[in-house]
């Protein structure tokens, strides 16, 4: 029995809390996972999970063995990467998860530059606006918009996102540009609804440290920035978007910034991942890379 694979797959099964779910992270079939764990309660003499049909559960045993398992690999991982040349040139498979908008505008059209630095990365990039649970679904890191409330992860600051109120040049010529708040009773919104965001009956501003919400009719409503994106350059309305992630249509004139004396508030951007000790080079890479991009405007080759 190979003891540092077996530890590999009990760790993944501890952390999932199923067989199926560490099978489907680690690539391997459920069986194989299964029958590692027997042999590994095999060679140690005491159980380490307690099985229902639904969802395992660590023993008392198994919750020391976990925590003792992690810091050795963690060692081995830490101790190979020094001694290879991994930290210059990370390498594997590394699980990101963020927002469609930063996916999409922002990571996608610097991803040629990623791989130039970093050939040897196999990316996976998940993209929603929910926020997943890192462990149980097997995600290295997860970039998020708005202010934390997860003290179980490390996060790291990418800076702030200023945000502005735009339309497209057809809708203005149709409707006219807003030049206060007391007209936007005049003006349609698209709409923007996540599970954890419900605002879709209003937009925000902020002025002079004042915040002001301001109900603005609209016509529909999305959950996926892009198409957020393309309802406002279709002149569906008004959108409220971050800057970084439609320059491009800004400084081109297909949207147009209004009401730039209330602006909504700027929003914190950040890379979050679970607590560990030594954080791989994979990691290590892309939140350098990241962070690097948003603080330079999104161009980094």
């Amino acid at each position: 029995m190979d003891r540092i694979q077996a530890m590999q797959v009990f760790v993944r099964v501890a952390e999932a809390g199923s067989f199926i779910h560490a099978a489907q992270t680690l690539s391997l079939p459920a069986s194989t996972v299964s029958s590692t764990i027997k042999n590994l309660e095999k060679h140690l003499q005491v159980r380490l999970l307690n099985r229902t049909t639904r969802r395992v559960s660590l023993t008392p045993e198994g919750t020391q063995y976990l925590a003792q398992c992690q810091e050795i690999l963690k060692l081995i991982e830490y101790t190979e990467s020094s001694l290879t040349d991994s930290v210059k040139r990370p390498q594997g498979r590394l699980r990101v998860d963020m927002p469609g908008g930063i996916a999409h505008f922002i990571v996608m059209p610097n991803l040629k530059g990623f791989y130039k630095r970093y050939p040897d990365i196999y990316l996976m990039i998940g993209v929603n606006d929910r926020q997943v649970d890192l462990v149980q679904e097997g995600v290295d890191c997860v970039i998020r918009t708005g202010e934390l409330t997860d003290s179980t992860l490390v996060a790291r600051s990418l800076g702030r996102f200023r945000w502005v109120t735009c339309a497209s040049p057809a809708y203005l010529k149709k409707n006219g540009i807003p030049q206060s708040l007391e007209v936007l009773s005049q003006h349609r919104a698209i709409h923007y609804f996540s599970g954890n965001i419900r605002r879709t009956g209003e937009m925000y501003f902020v002025k002079d440290n004042e915040k002001v919400s301001v109900p603005v009719s609209g016509t529909a409503a999305v959950n996926e920035t892009g198409l957020y994106i393309k309802m406002c350059l279709e002149g569906f309305g008004l959108a409220q978007v971050a800057e970084n992630v439609v320059a491009d249509h800004l400084a081109e004139g297909r949207l147009i910034e209004v009401l730039s004396d209330w602006q909504p508030a700027s929003v914190p951007v950040s890379l979050l991942y679970p607590h560990q000790r030594f954080l791989s080079p994979a990691v290590r890479a892309f939140a350098d890379w990241i962070t690097e991009l948003v603080r330079d405007g999104n161009s980094v080759t």
